[in-house]
């Protein structure tokens, strides 16, 4: 099986305050595919994909990558396939070089000097930030930081990519080049939690709505976003 696969099966969740957070939510992402994950805030979007490379654990349902189940003995191998890009990039981004903080995931691969400084290099390459290696992370624009988060990512070659708000509070030409970058990665498979409708429109294939924890919708993705009743519903808007 295809390691850039994602398998969810009646995965719950609750907090230890009691909230329940995911009801036995079933979905799955092909390989290669970009999937909107959508939903009201609270609906528990953030959660499932904290369940993906074992941030969050829970013994009610499973998850899947590439055929593996998230459990203790394929955790390590899992969180290599399964990159993690934060809403806020100061949660991911803390050296202080932009070198430092694209090479903090490689380093702890016990990768070479070499291997790190190439992976690095492609990186920043892939995400339009060449120039960026020895530049200071805290003078960086939000959008230019959500492009070092990413490459932060990109340089542990994950298989997929799973994506956590990442157009909120961009500027339109930040969020124009945003899209660009997500649609010129054509060898992860995506799995991209928003807001922006926009951005589903030009970038998914296919949209899952998450509602109260559950999966209320899942299908191409022109049939979810332009039935309007469906998103109203659901306290969504269509483009």
């Amino acid at each position: 099986m295809s390691h850039h696969t994602i398998e969810v099966a009646d995965l719950s969740f609750t907090y230890p305050d009691g909230h329940q957070a995911l009801n036995k939510v079933t979905l799955g992402v092909e390989p290669n595919e970009k999937a909107a994950l959508v939903g009201p805030n609270g609906s528990g979007k953030s959660t499932l994909l904290l369940h993906l490379n074992g941030v969050l654990r829970s013994h009610e349902g499973s998850v899947c990558v590439g055929g593996l189940p998230l459990n203790d003995d394929n955790l390590g191998q899992i969180r290599a396939w399964v990159g993690l890009v934060f809403q806020n990039p100061d949660d991911q981004l803390f050296s202080p070089r932009v070198y430092q903080d694209v090479a903090f995931g490689p380093l702890h691969m016990g990768l070479d000097e070499k291997t790190i400084e190439a992976r690095v290099s492609a990186a920043l390459e892939a995400v339009g930030m060449g120039g960026y290696a020895q530049r200071t992370s805290y003078h960086l624009s939000l959008g230019e930081k959500k492009r070092i988060a990413i490459a932060s990512v990109l340089s542990m070659e994950p298989k997929i990519l799973v994506l956590d708000e990442p157009s909120a509070g961009l500027d339109p030409r930040a969020r124009r080049n945003l899209i660009r970058l997500l649609q010129s990665l054509e060898y992860q498979t995506m799995l991209i939690s928003t807001h922006d409708m926009r951005l589903v429109a030009e970038l998914c294939s296919r949209t899952i709505v998450l509602d109260s924890g559950s999966v209320v919708a899942n299908g191409p993705t022109a049939d979810i976003l332009y039935d309007a009743v469906l998103m109203e519903r659901h306290g969504l808007e269509t483009p």
